[in-house]
């Protein structure tokens, strides 16, 4: 649809090794206000949409996908609302469905392995477990440092989206000077960025969006957002707030140069729903996500 703007993050989050289509749909004549720390200021009827799916074949894309669900976000006079959708078997309509569904999903990676998992859609309130900041249901992805990068468009070549944005009339108060505008690396890109960098930026959209000051997770004390420069908050010698089974019995969040010391690991390397991080939308563990973490607290003396 022609008013149906595609879009692309710097650093997503993991769902499942699922991959993401986004897409924004904004009222006509009506701007989104740029900010350089949080999501930005989207006029009501703003629709934000994200198509989760799988290839058939990692190694043979022309074998098709399967698009899971779709979630909309819709900003409404009274403030935002999470509408989920789920697709048929067909994969020719997707339908309203508040209620918590599971899905029996099966993928070949892109090293010829068949993967398979029971894919587990969130409810229409569980939305509200990573888009709430005090008490308010928001976007979390639409922000200065995941949407600094360049995005290819059908129809008008590479361009960087913000400036693209600025260009058809979708975005105001652009800073003109590119060097303002923060930009997030992509975290398993080393050209984007060093280890620390990529490290906290995986950390931020993986963790950060509960793990703030205003976040679900505010009382943990974990701020894990790209912002963060205090390094208790970031968890570096930090006792957890509760201990016992979900710390894995160990002392503290980070454990500088011990990862298996550390209770941040611990959390991302399980499957218990109990212990698991993020709570929800992960199934399977990240080995690759793991593996650049562990290697950061590995190698940061902090």
């Amino acid at each position: 649809a022609t008013e149906v703007i595609p879009y692309s993050v710097n650093t997503p989050l993991f769902s499942n090794y699922a991959d993401k289509l986004r897409f924004m749909r904004l009222p006509p004549n009506t701007p989104a206000v740029y900010n350089d720390s949080t999501a930005f200021d989207f006029p009501v009827g703003t629709v934000l949409i994200k198509n989760f799916y799988y290839l058939n074949d990692y190694r043979k894309p022309e074998k098709g996908k399967r698009i899971i669900e779709t979630r909309l976000l819709v900003h409404q006079p009274q403030g935002w609302e999470a509408w989920p959708y789920r697709w048929n078997a067909e994969q020719s309509e997707a339908f309203y469905d508040p209620a918590a569904e599971t899905q029996q999903v099966s993928f070949t990676n892109a090293a010829g392995k068949k993967v398979s998992l029971t894919y587990a859609i969130p409810n229409k309130n569980q939305c509200k477990g990573c888009h709430s900041q005090g008490q308010q249901l928001v976007p979390i992805g639409v922000n200065a440092r995941q949407l600094n990068g360049d995005f290819t468009y059908t129809d008008a070549g590479t361009h960087n989206q913000l400036s693209y944005w600025e260009k058809n009339h979708l975005l105001v108060h652009l800073p003109t000077e590119p060097g303002r505008i923060p930009k997030l690396p992509v975290w398993n890109d080393a050209s984007t960025g060093d280890l620390n960098a990529r490290a906290r930026a995986y950390l931020d959209a993986n963790c950060g969006h509960c793990h703030n000051r205003v976040g679900p997770a505010n009382t943990s004390g974990l701020y894990l957002h790209f912002q963060e420069q205090d390094l208790a908050h970031l968890g570096v010698n930090k006792s957890p707030v509760a201990a016992g089974r979900g710390a894995g019995d160990l002392q503290f969040d980070i454990v500088p140069g011990q990862p298996q010391q550390s209770i941040l690991l611990y959390r991302m390397k399980t499957t218990d729903p109990a212990i698991a991080m993020p709570e929800i939308g992960r199934e399977l563990v990240h080995t690759e996500g793991v593996a650049l973490i562990e290697e950061w607290i590995r190698k940061n003396s902090f």
